[in-house]
């Protein structure tokens, strides 16, 4: 009895190992995608609203520091602040979906598999583009705070004019990447959760890297103040940016997720996962 329960101790101290983690991912995929389309909607309206801290942060941030070298440095802390409250709130993100829905795909193709993801893509990507579009009408018609805040939400909103849509395309996929990283890690690294989001959205902060959503919300503000034109902005930014998004979450990372385990997971079925229990999504 005694050797059983240090036996047991031991294994919740140990980390899941790969397989272990692709199993719970793929189990929160599927989880996600038999989710009431209703569901699905309000909670990536809730991500596409929430998100927009990461850019109110970085406005704020901004409008305060001077302008010396290190400011971008420190303007780029405010990136995560969104993805903290979205991802730790279990709200529904496009590109955190990349994984989980793509896994369930490519362990058990089928086109039932297929036409699950792909509705689950474009609900969650529809609803947060709804959402960090109201977001940035508010902060476009109805501002009432500082406006030097809102100028600083406007001047972070630039950068994505920057590049031409080629290039948003390939400066999208380690965005995608590393977003995928996260949900990836999670059932690992529930105690440290935290960290590992700050983190990784930190590196994609400092590093310019194009994010979907957290990108439509500064392409909205940036249309609705009439600083940038709909059409350059929405397929010269924004699409490749999805596009970006999918290749490197749905495609890279996911890919290699699966083939680093296919050939364990073939020859005899994986322990069912140890993870910590955590909040639902809304």
């Amino acid at each position: 009895m005694a050797d059983s329960k240090d036996n047991d101790s031991v294994d919740d101290l140990k980390a899941a190992n790969a397989r272990e983690l692709h199993r719970a991912v793929t189990e929160e995929g599927e989880a996600e995608m038999a989710r009431p389309l209703r569901s699905l909607f309000w909670s990536g309206l809730a991500a596409g609203i929430t998100i927009s801290a990461s850019l109110l942060a970085e406005g704020s941030l901004r409008a305060r520091l001077a302008d010396t070298p290190a400011r971008e440095l420190i303007v780029a802390m405010g990136y995560p602040v969104g993805f903290l409250l979205v991802i730790l709130g279990r709200m529904q993100l496009f590109t955190e979906s990349t994984i989980t829905a793509m896994l369930p795909l490519v362990a058990r193709p089928s086109t039932d598999a297929l036409w699950r993801t792909l509705r689950l893509w474009g609900i969650v990507l529809g609803a947060n583009l709804v959402g960090s579009s109201l977001a940035a009408a508010g902060v476009a018609l109805a501002w009432s705070g500082d406006p030097a805040v809102r100028e600083g939400m406007i001047a972070v909103s630039m950068k994505i004019t920057e590049l031409g849509p080629f290039a948003t395309f390939l400066n999208a996929v380690p965005a995608g990447f590393l977003i995928a990283i996260i949900a990836w890690s999670l059932p690992n690294a529930r105690d440290q959760a935290f960290l590992v989001i700050f983190a990784i959205t930190y590196a994609i902060g400092i590093a310019g890297f194009s994010h979907s959503v957290v990108g439509s919300n500064e392409a909205f503000l940036l249309i609705f103040t009439g600083r940038g034109e709909a059409l350059p902005i929405l397929f010269g930014f924004l699409l490749p940016a999805i596009l970006g998004n999918l290749v490197g979450g749905a495609g890279l990372f996911s890919v290699l997720a699966h083939a680093q385990v296919s050939e364990e997971m073939m020859a005899t079925p994986p322990k069912r996962p140890r993870r910590r229990p955590g909040p639902k999504r809304d």
